[in-house]
């Protein structure tokens, strides 16, 4: 389990410095992943951008507070991702754009206890595949 507070903290400083946190993340994960825009067409209010980053969002607060469920969302987002041509690996990429983009925001604040907690987590998210806890 990743250390909850230096993550929870970058997240905390990372809402009071940026009020709309997606278009910065998304922008990061298009780039790294162009072919992912496509995906996201018909998405012209940003509704699904947004709701997916929530999602995400619940599932970092949950993994830090030790809960199981971010596991059950985890696999069913990556089995749902799958029928959008999205592998299972590439899914985990989101979390680390949103971890980029906080510590880009967060530049002089970002800690080595921010940055070993936001490792060990994106870790410990890799190893939530469709194999049984």
């Amino acid at each position: 389990m990743a250390a909850s507070e230096p993550i929870m903290l970058s997240l905390e400083r990372f809402g009071e410095i940026c009020a709309d946190p997606a278009p910065l993340i998304y922008r990061r994960l298009f780039a790294q992943h162009p072919e992912f825009e496509d995906l996201f067409a018909m998405d012209t209010d940003g509704g699904v951008r947004g709701s997916m980053l929530t999602t995400c969002f619940d599932c970092i607060i949950g993994l830090t507070e030790g809960s199981r469920l971010p596991r059950f969302e985890l696999q069913s987002a990556r089995l749902s991702h799958q029928g959008y041509g999205v592998p299972e690996s590439q899914l985990d990429d989101m979390f680390t754009a949103i971890r980029d983009t906080c510590r880009e925001a967060l530049a002089g604040e970002w800690t080595p206890a921010m940055e070993t907690a936001w490792a060990e987590m994106l870790a410990e998210i890799a190893r939530m595949g469709f194999a049984p806890a």
